[in-house]
C-alpha cells in the first residue's frame, strides 16, 4: 500500500518501511566514513530501535566491529496497520549487518520483565559467551512491577507551578503553558520507570550468570539542560528520575568490580519523548538554528559516534566531569549559544518565532524519525508493509 504520515499529538502513527531503511542505511554508511574505533566486541544494546540506541548499536557494530543483542519492544504490521518505526528500522539494522557479516539479533519483548532478561542471558551464553558493553537506553511510558503492579512515569513540575512560553509547532504560534506540580506518588513511579532501577537489575542478573566480561563498560543516557527548562526538566519529576539514574551509575561501579557504570549527559535533539515536554520544543528549534548556524548540529548518529570515538573509548580512560559524567552536551551548553537563546527567548512572540527557530528543522527530524522526507525514497509507490526482522522467532 501507499503509506503516508499520520500523525496524534507528539506522534506519528503510521510508518514507512522504505523510509526507515534508508534511515538506517545511510546512519551506518555515516559510521563506516568515520575513523575505526577500538571499542566493544560483544554488546548489548536494551531499547535499541530508535534513537540514542540505535545509534549506540549502529556504531557498536559499525565503528567498533561489535556483535550486537538488542532488545525492543515493537509491533509488527498487521493488516492496514504499518509497523512501527523501531520494528523497521531493527529489521534494517540486522540485513545491513548480516551483509557485513555481523552477529545481529533481537529480542522484542518488555525489557522490564524477569522473562527477557533470561532470554537475553540465555542467547548471551549460547552465542557470545559475555559481552564487554551494555547500552541502557530505555525510554518508556510505564513498567510492570515485580509485584505486578503498573507505574506510569509523568512530564511534570516538582513544588509550584510553572508557567513558561511554548510553541505549536503546526501553526508556529507562541503561547504560555502551564504545568502542575507531580505529587509524590507521581515522582516515585516516574522514577521506578525511569530511573536507575532496572538498569541496575539488568547488571546484577547478567552478574549473576557470568556473562558480564571483565572490565565491561554500561552508559546510560540523560539530559540537563539550560536553566530555562530547568523546573519542567532537571528539576521536574523526569529529573528525579535522572538523578537516580546517576546515583545506580554510582552504585553499580561500587557494587560490581566488574563493571564501569558511565552516565553520558546528551544533546537536546527531536525524540518522541522530548516532542511531548512543554517548553522543550520551543528550545529545541531555537537551538538547532543557533548549532546550525556554527557548524556544530548533531544528530543522533554524529553525537554517539563522538561519544564513543572522542569520550567513551579513547586512548586511555573515558573523559568525565568532575562528578564522573560524560558531557556530549559540551556543545549544546557553549556559553555563547546559550546567551544567544536567552536573549532571544525574552522577545519571542509569533513575528520573532518565525525569524530565529528552526521549525521546518524540527519537522524535518520530527518525521524522519518515523521514515517519511527522508531524500530519495518514493512515497507515491505501493510498498509491502509486512517486514520481518530475521532473528525474532529463532
Amino acid at each position: 500500500m501507499i503509506v503516508e504520515p499520520k500523525t496524534r499529538g507528539f506522534i506519528c502513527t503510521t510508518a514507512h518501511p522504505t523510509g526507515c531503511f534508508e534511515n538506517v542505511r545511510r546512519e551506518v554508511e555515516y559510521v563506516k566514513s568515520q575513523p575505526h574505533v577500538d571499542g566493544p566486541k560483544r554488546a548489548l544494546v536494551i531499547g535499541a530501535s530508535t534513537g540514542y540506541g540505535l545509534a549506540s548499536r549502529i556504531v557498536s557494530a559499525f565503528s567498533c566491529g561489535a556483535a550486537t543483542l538488542g532488545i525492543i519492544f515493537d509491533k509488527p504490521a498487521k493488516g492496514p496497520r504499518t509497523a512501527s518505526a523501531g520494528w523497521y528500522n531493527t529489521a534494517a539494522f540486522e540485513k545491513l549487518a548480516a551483509a557485513d557479516g555481523l552477529y545481529a539479533k533481537t529480542i522484542n519483548g518488555d525489557a522490564f520483565s524477569k522473562e527477557v532478561k533470561d532470554q537475553a542471558i540465555e542467547m548471551i551464553r549460547r552465542d557470545l559467551g559475555t559481552i564487554d558493553l551494555l547500552v541502557y537506553s530505555l525510554a518508556a511510558p510505564r513498567r510492570t512491577m515485580p509485584d505486578g503492579t503498573t507505574v506510569s512515569s509523568v512530564l511534570k513540575t516538582t513544588g509550584d507551578p510553572f508557567t513558561n512560553k511554548t510553541i505549536d509547532l503546526k501553526t508556529r504560534s507562541i503561547s504560555e503553558v502551564t504545568v502542575e506540580p507531580a505529587t509524590d506518588e507521581e515522582v516515585r513511579d516516574t522514577v521506578h520507570v525511569m530511573g536507575g532501577e532496572d538498569w541496575k537489575d539488568w547488571i546484577a542478573a547478567l552478574h549473576d550468570a557470568g556473562v558480564l566480561a571483565p572490565n565491561t563498560v554500561t552508559v546510560a543516557y540523560s539530559y540537563i539542560g539550560p536553566e530555562l527548562t530547568h523546573p519542567i526538566y532537571l528539576n521536574g519529576s523526569i529529573g528525579m528520575a535522572k538523578r537516580d539514574l546517576y546515583n545506580k551509575s554510582v552504585e553499580i561501579t561500587k557494587e560490581f568490580p566488574e563493571v564501569s557504570a558511565y552516565i553520558s549527559v546528551n544533546k537536546a535533539l527531536v525524540t518522541q519523548a522530548s516532542a511531548a515536554i512543554p517548553v522543550v520544543p520551543l528550545y529545541i528549534s531555537l537551538l538547532y538554528r543557533s548549532m546550525k548556524e556554527r557548524g556544530l548540529h548533531e544528530g543522533c548518529i554524529e553525537q554517539m559516534y563522538r561519544l564513543y570515538h572522542e569520550k567513551l573509548f579513547p586512548a586511555g580512560q573515558p573523559v568525565t566531569d568532575s562528578e564522573g559524567r560524560i558531557r556530549m552536551d559540551d556543545w549544546e551548553m557553549k556559553p555563547e549559544i546559550q546567551q544567544e537563546i536567552s536573549d532571544l527567548w525574552t522577545r519571542l512572540d509569533d513575528s520573532v518565532v518565525r525569524d530565529h527557530a528552526d521549525i521546518d528543522g524540527y519537522w524535518e527530524d520530527f518525521y524522519q524519525m518515523f521514515g517519511f522526507q527522508i531524500p530519495g525514497v518514493d512515497y507515491t509507490k505501493d510498498v509491502d508493509t509486512e517486514v520481518a526482522i530475521p532473528s525474532i522467532g529463532e
